[in-house]
């Protein structure tokens, strides 16, 4: 079964977000994944000195096919160091995984079948 990893920002973290109505849409994608045969795990992070260490233990608890980044880390311009150092994280403790990118929190499967 092919594993995909979700990284993407604790909706809870992130300032003026309805946190709680977020995570029940991030949670319904997560659920999809094993529709389609897919063994997913998601880790979300805050942009904080926390957010290394967690991507990194995520990377490295398996060999994943797929290391989809969510659009809350990519988009906003303000963020773009943190995209990149997310980027090179991946890179370093997940060098086997292809990177996808979703558009939004609904559509993370599609993003890691493109690379299945």
């Amino acid at each position: 079964m092919p594993s995909v990893l979700i990284l993407g920002f604790d909706p809870h973290a992130v300032p003026g977000m309805d946190g709680d109505a977020m995570r029940a849409v991030l949670d319904k994608e997560l659920a999809r994944f094993s529709e389609h045969a897919i063994d997913a795990s998601m880790t979300l992070i805050a942009p904080d000195e926390s957010a290394e260490s967690m991507a990194v233990a995520a990377l490295s608890e398996q060999d994943w096919d797929v290391v989809v980044i969510g659009g809350g880390i990519r988009k906003p311009e303000p963020l773009v160091t943190f995209f990149e150092q997310v980027v090179n994280l991946v890179r370093r403790h997940a060098p086997g995984a292809s990177l996808a990118f979703n558009t939004s929190g609904g559509d993370s499967v599609e993003a890691a079948k493109r690379w299945l």
